[in-house]
């Protein structure tokens, strides 16, 4: 299996360039699969019977990451680049009926590929699409002919500055949760993914992270923690503070 290590900035000049006129006339389709139960949203460009690349997204992004790709390898390449579920247009189930864990999503991307009898396949993995592609390969017997790595963390070591709020979090949810949300789903935490040090800002289209940001938010994406002042029969104690937030969270998610 041949491994090729890319960065962003690597990824940008490879393919820069090489689109032409008769590549950009190769239709995107938006399409959805049941897997599982679940509505997956995925797109697809290229002719079947060509080599297929399985592009695997991060976090917050969906499919719609590869699309500057699509143009760029379509006649030549099989593209199909899958939403998680949780993400993106693929169904949300809320966390009591579905474990948002990678060993779960990459269940559901196993069971994805076999819906589209996807029998052999290179991979595009980047950020979250690393634990779900690796897993494809190490869980669920994947053999991907070839393996493209974006920014994608497979060790500890690869864990850097900003998993300090996260593991904080694990230690001491109640004292760390307001921060964790802002670390995750902030606007500005939204962007900042995207623009990072890039010394051009104005050249990133703010499109990106706002698509993301409004997935981040929409009604049942995001947690909500209250710590109230009482004791187990909270009711007992202070029903109308309870009754006030139940009123809040129900009227943001609804």
């Amino acid at each position: 299996m041949k491994q090729q290590l890319f960065s962003t900035i690597l990824v940008a000049g490879l393919f820069s360039g090489i689109v032409n006129a008769q590549n950009m006339d190769i239709p995107v389709l938006y399409k959805t699969i049941q897997v599982s139960g679940l509505n997956i949203f995925y797109r697809e460009a290229g002719t079947p019977g060509k080599p297929v690349l399985l592009l695997l997204h991060g976090f917050p992004s969906s499919s719609k990451m590869f699309e500057k790709l699509f143009p760029l390898l379509s006649d030549r390449y099989h593209l199909i680049a899958p939403d998680y579920p949780g993400f993106g247009y693929s169904d949300a189930p809320p966390p009591s009926r579905f474990a948002y864990t990678f060993d779960h999503i990459a269940d559901i991307v196993d069971s994805f590929t076999k819906a589209l009898n996807l029998t052999s396949y290179s991979m595009y993995v980047q950020d979250y699409g690393g634990p779900v592609g690796f897993r494809l390969i190490t869980k669920h017997n994947a053999k991907p002919t070839s393996l493209i790595i974006q920014n994608a963390v497979s060790h500890e070591a690869g864990l850097g500055p900003l998993w300090e709020t996260r593991r904080a979090f694990w230690k001491d949810r109640a004292a760390h949760e307001e921060q964790l949300k802002t670390n995750f789903t902030s606007l500005e935490a939204t962007r900042q993914r995207h623009v990072g040090t890039n010394p051009h800002p104005e050249r990133i289209d703010p499109d990106g992270w706002m698509d993301e940001y409004a997935f981040l938010t929409r009604p049942g994406q995001a947690a909500r923690l209250v710590i109230l002042d009482a004791g187990h029969f909270a009711l007992d104690e202070v029903p109308a503070q309870i009754g006030n937030e139940i009123n809040t969270f129900l009227s943001s998610n609804n």
